[in-house]
Parts: C-alpha cells; structure tokens; sequence
C-alpha cells in the first residue's frame, strides 16, 4: 500500500528561536498513524529539531543537499553530514533549486546517485511553468523531467523514491490547479513510471502534490486517487495550518 505523506518545506524561514516556538507547538499535537508527517526546516536548525523529535513520530527532512560526499565546495552540505543530524530524507529537484539556482537534469541525476547511495530517501521534484501548460507542452515536460532525472535507477531504489509533482505556476502564488487537474497529472506520472519500470513498481511510489495547499482545500486534493499526500510550502509555517493539512486525510 502506498504511504499517505504529508511534508512542510519551510524554505528560508524560520530562525532558531522560532524553530523551537513552533517544535513546543508541534509536540502537543495528536499524529494521525496512517500519516507520514514531515517537516524540513532550514540546515541551521536541522540538528535541533532532531534531538527536539526524538520521541515524536514526525521526520526530519533537509531542503538540499550537494552531490558530491565531501571536498572544496564552501557554503555546501554532503549527504553524510545530513545523515549525522538526523536528515535521512532529502528533497531533490525543487522548481526553486531549478529556476533560481539553474540546477539541471544532469545535476539531479547526480544529487539522486549520492542520496541513495548514501541510503537516504529522496523527494524528487517535478513540475511544469505556466508557458508551458498554456502551450500544451506540460505532458511531455513532466515526462522528460522523470527520465532524466529519475529513469537510471534500478527497480529496488524506488523503494526509497517519492515524486512531488509541483506546478510551478501554482507555488506561493495563491494559484492551486484544480483536484481534477492534479489528479490527471499524478495518474500521467504514474503510468510514466509504470511504462518504464513495472506497474508493481509505479503502484508503490508515493506522488505528493506541491502548490498552495491550504487547510481548505487539502482534503479535496488529497482525496483524488493518485495522490498520496502534499509537499506543503507556506502552510506548513504554522502549526495550526499544517496540522489539519496532516489531518484532510481524515475528513
């Protein structure tokens, strides 16, 4: 059966002393056991939400991660020295780290080798431009966005593979593509994965929808049959917010 997730990516946000207020807030909640939940808090506060959790059934993911194991890249972090603060799972591939940082497909093929070598979880990350759905070019796009990413490894590294699809037309913009147009994007990825692999395998990879969940419209979203959970971004900064989008599995 494929595992129901629930991840807050806090981006740049959030200091130290606010990482506690929020984790004292965090401990005080009811987990829902049929919930993944995870939170990825900035690389300064990773290791103090790790001993913080310890007792919590809550994950601790990290943002990035570079794809070499160690060497001369000032201001960079190696999968081992996630691993040593507690971070077994990884987000890859985010639209930010794309757009922004200019990281390619050849690039994340590499950071996916390193994460799972290194026996780490990896949240890859797919997703189309507004461009490029208005020019009908968003199927294909995603298509190539999971074989060059994606599409090298072995049948047994999906085991530690999630999919977060994330229309990038959709992400702090108050924007959200409709249930039925996530769903039919989730079902692509997954016929995509199957085509290519086994349906075995394509029915056991978790795909999370990424793009202004908000508590009001989580359960419709994650209702959808071939969506497993949320990659959640700026509702996932307050505790209230994140936690009935942990719950919208319930309703």
């Amino acid at each position: 059966m494929r595992k129901k997730i629930v991840a807050g990516n806090w981006k740049m946000n959030h200091d130290l002393a606010e990482t506690e207020m929020f984790l004292v807030d965090l401990k005080k909640q009811v987990f829902p056991e049929h919930v993944i939940t995870m939170i990825a808090p900035p690389f300064t506060s990773l290791n103090h939400a790790f001993k913080s959790l310890r007792e919590h059934p809550v994950t601790l993911i990290a943002q990035n991660m570079h794809q070499s194991n160690n060497g001369a890249f000032t201001g960079e972090i190696s999968a081992k020295m996630l691993k040593s603060v507690g971070a077994d799972t990884v987000i890859v591939g985010h639209s930010e780290r794309r757009a922004i940082f200019n990281e390619d497909s050849a690039l994340l093929a590499e950071k996916v080798n390193t994460a799972l070598e290194n026996k780490m979880t990896v949240i890859f990350c797919i997703g189309e431009e507004l461009q490029d759905r208005k020019q009908g070019n968003h199927f294909d796009l995603i298509k190539t966005q999971l074989s060059e990413g994606l599409f090298h490894v072995s049948n047994d590294s999906w085991e530690n593979i999630i999919v977060a699809y994330e229309p990038v037309w959709a992400i702090g913009t108050g924007e959200t593509a409709s249930p039925g147009q996530a769903q039919e994007m989730h079902k692509l990825i997954r016929e995509t994965i199957a085509e290519n692999y086994s349906k075995a395998v394509a029915d056991q990879v978790s795909i999370l929808y990424g793009g202004s969940v908000k508590p009001d419209n989580a359960a419709e979203i994650f209702g959808q049959p071939d969506v497993d959970g949320g990659l959640i971004g700026g509702a996932s900064l307050q505790v209230d917010n994140f936690m009935k989008i942990v719950n919208a599995f319930n309703k």
